[in-house]
This record gives C-alpha cells, sequence and structure tokens, in this order.
C-alpha cells in the first residue's frame, strides 16, 4: 500500500485497495466498511473512483491507518 501511495496515482491506489481487499475477503471488509459488496466492487474496481469516505472505510476495515507527513 506505501509503494501505491508513493506513485501518487489515484486509480493504482484504488486498485491497491481492491487487491487488499479481495485478499482479506470483499464480504468482510465490505461489512466492516458499512458497505455492500457490490458497491466496494464497484469503487475498488477497473473503472472505479472511490470517494475519500469510502477509501477511509476500507483502510479501516482493513487494519490501515492514513497519515500525512511532509513532502520532502
Amino acid at each position: 500500500m506505501e509503494a501505491a501511495f508513493e506513485t501518487g496515482d489515484a486509480p493504482f491506489i484504488a486498485h491497491a485497495f481492491g487487491i487488499a481487499a479481495k485478499a482479506r475477503g470483499m464480504t468482510e471488509i465490505a461489512r466492516e466498511a458499512g458497505l455492500s459488496r457490490e458497491s466496494l466492487y464497484r469503487a475498488l474496481g477497473e473503472n472505479g473512483n472511490p470517494e475519500f469516505a469510502t477509501v477511509l472505510k476500507v483502510a479501516k476495515a482493513l487494519g490501515l491507518r492514513l497519515s500525512v507527513v511532509a513532502a520532502e
């Protein structure tokens, strides 16, 4: 995930979240994020464009915490 964020490529980051969610189980991640499985697949799919709130919910469900660090 860290490497995906370093690219700054939003679709690639969403794709990375999708891979992580699939590895953990989309149904479980969707439930923990308070989303339907279908909407999670759409948001994190190839043409998905998830809202920031969705990214935060999925990150939390994956046991991740986003943080901000000053650019060098």
